[in-house]
């Protein structure tokens, strides 16, 4: 039971982090205003993304955007409550799950209440540039990063027989 208290708080915190800085950006920025947070490695710039990742679908028709967009979204976190929440997770694999629900309810909350999602935040690095994303970006991002370091790990105990 506490093991599910955690994750769902986890997941509740980092949905409100998410939305929380939206609704920031939201009130706060203009649209395409520049401004440098961090020299100019990060910088804040808004931008609403009718789209998938990088704006991929942004002009489909908008039934068929709710399904894309929305519906299968949802069933696929539906899918990872379900897997989240059945099974004897390690915490790394939990920690990867809470991070991809998380982000993944932020930006269907926006899609839903908005129709597009509000990205504020670039990263440039020189060689390594983003897109313009958003924390829940980030947090699907981690958490693939988390899944994949889990399955990396889960593999080395096999080959060792650990």
């Amino acid at each position: 039971m506490y093991r599910n208290l955690v994750m769902i708080l986890t997941i509740v915190i980092l949905v409100g982090c998410d939305q929380i800085s939206k609704n920031i950006v939201r009130h706060s920025l203009e649209y395409n205003e520049r401004i440098a947070v961090f020299d100019h490695f990060i910088t804040m710039t808004k931008v609403e993304n009718t789209g998938a990742f990088l704006g991929l679908g942004s002009n489909v028709h908008r039934g068929i955007y709710s399904v894309l967009m929305i519906v299968l979204p949802l069933l696929v976190l539906c899918y990872a409550f379900y897997y989240l929440f059945s099974r004897n997770n390690t915490w790394l694999l939990i920690s990867g799950l809470c991070l991809i629900i998380s982000g993944g309810i932020g930006n269907i909350i926006d899609r839903i209440l908005y129709g597009s999602v509000t990205d504020f935040l670039h990263f440039n690095f020189g060689i390594f540039q983003t897109g313009i994303v958003n924390a829940a970006d980030m947090e699907i991002t981690a958490g693939f990063v988390v899944l994949l370091l889990e399955m990396y790990l889960h593999r080395e105990k096999k080959v060792t027989g650990e």
